[in-house]
């Protein structure tokens, strides 16, 4: 058995729903960032639950490797068809299969993106708060137990994902988790495959928690002398109870950046870009909290707004900011890393990582999830450079060393992929061997996204 051979019992089952076009391909083994493209030998496009079924019980019995797709946003390689297989695009289902105002849950299929779910959801008075920034596929975000802007106080993926229809790699389909607030029946299989990068099955339905759309909300803008100045405001808020929607931090190079590429006026320092969301009264309380605390740390030009328009300007601003570096080195990509720390440890992480940076002959603009110490650096390189290639991968390294020693993770949004293998055993130490065992257990052929997240042996 052979991949050509599943690909031939594959066109027979999806007809025009297989793609062999080469540009098709190149699109599905392209990444966001500075992986080499990989594209598969196929990219099939299933509409239902039972398609993915009978592709993955093709891909099994002729051993043939399976990689889930949602929109390819996606930073560690996570989509990479590294040892060749099937790409399964699951764009074509983004239907929004049921909502569930009373109990403030729905139903949606994997390739809703979660702007799309907003938009269906507007006229309920709820919202899905998860926003990583990109308009990514629900079912992806599952996969990468993926966070973002809002989750100091909405949480993450983790947090939001109430069950899931997962097709196993012999082709069954389960059902995890239940639309009940809580249960302590048995093993929680939705936590397994929320962040499992598609190594153990293909998501194919999400039951998600909903959140009250809030009666007020107000975006600032705040600069300050430093980062260490901007951190400490904010761990100084959180100290203090005051209830952030969003809390994000900029640094100089990226305020700069911003300038060229959206026509902002910001000053050339680090920035908080802070949210708060509830009831008119308490917005406007923990605006002026804010503000004072801000003041006491050097923070300057403290700007709010409630205006819907404006804030929407406001946060696509912060969204783009990875393009906007991208843009200040034109012809350049990046090798775009994250790590996340005890908050109390956030300031010298950072501070670390941008002497590193300023001692290196390439530019590493700092963007953070400041809130639950979570941050990123774009490091960026000429794409055929192999030079400077290496020294952002070792900038990458010491950056993901230090947040270990820090008491840390080598990554808190971005997931594992390809780029953090490495780390796995590191941070994880004799439980990485659990999780092969889990990855053994579940896909004992290897097919299901091989050699990312967890080694197989």
């Amino acid at each position: 058995m052979t991949i050509p051979s599943a690909i031939e019992a594959l066109q027979t089952l999806l007809g025009e729903g297989l793609s062999l076009s080469k540009s098709d391909l190149n699109l599905h083994g392209q990444s966001e960032t500075h992986f080499p493209v990989t594209p598969p030998d196929a990219v099939a496009y299933p509409r239902d639950t039972a398609d993915v079924a009978q592709i993955v019980k093709i891909c099994a019995e002729h051993d043939c490797p399976v990689i889930p797709w949602g929109t390819g946003t996606s930073l560690e390689g996570h989509s990479l068809a590294v040892r060749g297989g099937v790409t399964v695009d699951t764009s074509r289902m983004d239907r929004l299969l049921e909502v569930n105002a009373a109990d403030m849950d729905a139903r949606v299929q994997p390739g809703m993106t979660r702007k799309a779910l907003n938009t269906e959801l507007r006229a309920t008075g709820l919202f899905f708060p998860v926003d990583p920034g990109a308009d990514a596929a629900l079912g992806g975000m599952a996969a990468t137990r993926a966070s973002g802007t809002t989750a100091v106080r909405y949480g993450t993926m983790r947090d939001n994902v109430m069950g899931l229809e997962v097709v196993l790699a012999d082709g069954q389909i389960i059902r995890t988790g239940s639309r009940a607030r809580k249960s302590s029946a048995g093993y929680d299989l939705t936590g397994l495959f929320v962040g499992s990068e598609g190594t153990l099955g293909i998501i194919t339905e999400l039951t998600l928690k909903l959140h009250g759309q809030p009666s007020a909300t107000a975006a600032a803008t705040c600069a300050f002398p430093t980062v260490a100045a901007a951190v400490d405001s904010v761990i100084t808020t959180i100290q203090m109870g005051v209830q952030m929607a969003r809390i994000e931090l900029v640094d100089a190079a990226s305020a700069a950046a911003v300038n060229a590429y959206a026509d902002a006026s910001w000053p050339n320092t680090p920035h908080l870009l802070i949210e708060f969301h509830g009831s008119d009264a308490a917005v406007a309380d923990d605006v002026a909290t804010f503000g004072e605390i801000a003041s006491d740390h050097g923070g300057t030009g403290f700007e709010w707004t409630t205006a819907t328009e404006d804030r929407n300007k406001f946060w696509q601003i912060r969204h783009d900011a990875y393009y906007a570096i991208l843009a200040s080195k034109p012809g350049a990509t990046a090798v775009v890393t994250d790590v996340c720390v005890p908050i109390s440890r956030l300031a010298d992480a950072i501070s670390a990582t941008q002497a590193d940076i300023d001692a290196s002959p390439i530019d590493g603009p700092i963007l953070g999830h400041v809130g639950d110490g979570n941050f990123h650096a774009i490091l960026l390189i000429d794409p055929g450079d192999m030079t400077q290639r290496q020294v952002a991968l070792d900038l990458s390294h010491r950056m993901t060393e230090r947040a270990l020693e820090m008491g840390g993770t080598v990554t808190g949004e971005h997931g594992v992929g390809i780029g953090k293998m490495p780390y796995m055993l590191a941070e994880h130490g004799p439980a990485w061997a659990v999780m092969s065992q889990i990855k053994r257990a579940l896909d004992p052929s290897d097919i299901m996204n091989p050699g990312k997240l967890c080694q197989h042996n």
